[in-house]
């Protein structure tokens, strides 16, 4: 374990100053021949659900993060490219740092946190070609006005593109007219290493949709019941759906050079991701006609009310459409008649805003555009949402704020 900023004697037990250490080593050492599976990285997954878990990454992956980047993003060498993710968390790391590295571009690094007016003029200033950023970002953008101040020149921006939540169609065509270039959204996971599924530079977007798995990736919808099991044939094989109107898992053929290749410490964890040949996401989707995923939620996220079962993403993009609403967090609460009913945290768009008045709108709004056995039961106005440090709903704590015995409740 390496401290930096410290010296030598202030050293915890048990780690080694970075800085002295790095002063007396000699700076001509050759680099170290590794192997493409060699262990590279470590990444910890958001602990959106649960505990985070440590994936083990390999050197090989930087092929995926070079070869994503230019079909995705069309990233191209010498070409201003603006990740916003922090380097702590895969994204960060993963297209922070490695992909556009690798491709040659070249990297715009700001390490303060979220100013609307400053992040407009970097996108203006700085000439970024090619952003990518997360959905929380463009809602607060949003917030602020819709685009950016008068005076600023955004042309050199021909891509955008989003990760780390569901992208919900408003923020879609919201680029579309502030950012002159439609948000396209794409997947990938901590496990995964690289985006597997996307809306590329090539692509028309489709709002709602994620888009379609990349060159070379296999992506199959298995069959599952309510709780996310899933589906067998009477002679035990998984079963891969088609129909777009069916739910099912995402699963993911093991072919690609960044998969994960264990969690750290918890080795049986890992082999359970892994099921008849498949990579099993944990991820509920919808496959279209066309090829291309929508995302329902995580299994272990999704409400069962009713006999229905409820995306809390769905729910949220109905919410966020609302003109007085910019974010929104959808998740379900025990309840001893329907199993669990749903309930939803929104962040008003004017700070000031009348909250029961607006809860009453919302509750409206979400029920004459998702129906009665959908729509939330009930909605708190808050002032802002807990996130983990990628821009993702913690859907977990609003849970557990909602249960605790302290929690008022507006009428239903």
């Amino acid at each position: 374990v390496l401290v930096t900023g410290v010296a030598d004697h202030e050293a915890p037990a048990g780690t080694t100053a970075f800085d002295p250490l790095l002063f007396r080593s000699d700076p001509h050492l050759p680099a170290f021949p590794v192997h493409p599976d060699d262990p590279a990285l470590v990444h910890f997954t958001s602990g959106t659900t649960g505990t985070p878990k440590g994936a083990l990454h390999v050197h090989g992956a930087v092929a995926a993060h070079r070869a994503t980047a230019v079909e995705v993003f069309g990233l191209q060498p010498g070409e201003r490219y603006w990740c916003t993710a922090d380097p702590g968390w895969v994204t960060g790391t993963s297209y922070g740092i490695i992909a556009p590295y690798a491709v040659g571009a070249l990297s715009i690094v700001d390490e303060a946190e979220f100013d609307a007016s400053r992040w407009w003029h970097l996108l203006s200033s700085e000439r970024v070609a090619v952003w990518y950023t997360a959905p929380t970002a463009l809602r607060m953008l949003r917030r602020t006005g819709g685009g950016p101040p008068a005076g600023l020149d955004l042309s050199a921006l021909r891509l955008a593109a989003s990760v780390g939540e569901p992208l919900d169609a408003a923020s879609v065509a919201w680029g579309a007219e502030a950012l002159g270039t439609p948000v396209r959204d794409t997947w990938w996971q901590t496990e995964t290493g690289s985006i597997m599924i996307a809306t590329t530079h090539a692509m028309t977007p489709r709002p709602g949709s994620m888009g379609r798995p990349l060159e070379g990736v296999v992506a199959s919808v298995l069959a599952c019941d309510d709780d996310g099991n899933l589906s067998r044939t009477a002679t035990g094989a998984v079963i891969e759906v088609d129909d777009p109107a069916v739910t099912g898992m995402l699963a993911l053929r093991p072919s690609w050079p960044s998969m994960f290749h264990d969690y750290l410490g918890a080795h049986d964890r890992y082999l359970g991701c892994f099921t008849d040949g498949w990579y099993v996401t944990g991820d509920l989707v919808r496959r279209h006609a066309d090829g291309s995923l929508s995302f329902v939620g995580r299994a272990d996220d999704v409400i069962k009310s009713a006999g229905h079962l409820i995306g809390p993403f769905e729910v949220e993009a109905v919410l966020t459409a609302h003109p007085e609403v910019v974010a929104a967090g959808v998740y379900g609460v025990p309840d001893a008649d329907v199993g669990e009913v749903v309930h939803a945290c929104v962040v008003p768009r004017d700070p000031h805003a009348d909250t029961e008045a607006l809860a009453r709108s919302v509750k409206a709004y979400a029920r004459q555009a998702l129906g009665a056995a959908v729509a939330p039961k009930w909605i708190r106005v808050v002032d802002e949402l807990p996130m983990t440090a990628s821009g993702k709903v913690m859907r977990r704590l609003l849970r557990e704020q909602d249960l605790a015995p302290a929690a008022g409740r507006s009428t239903p």
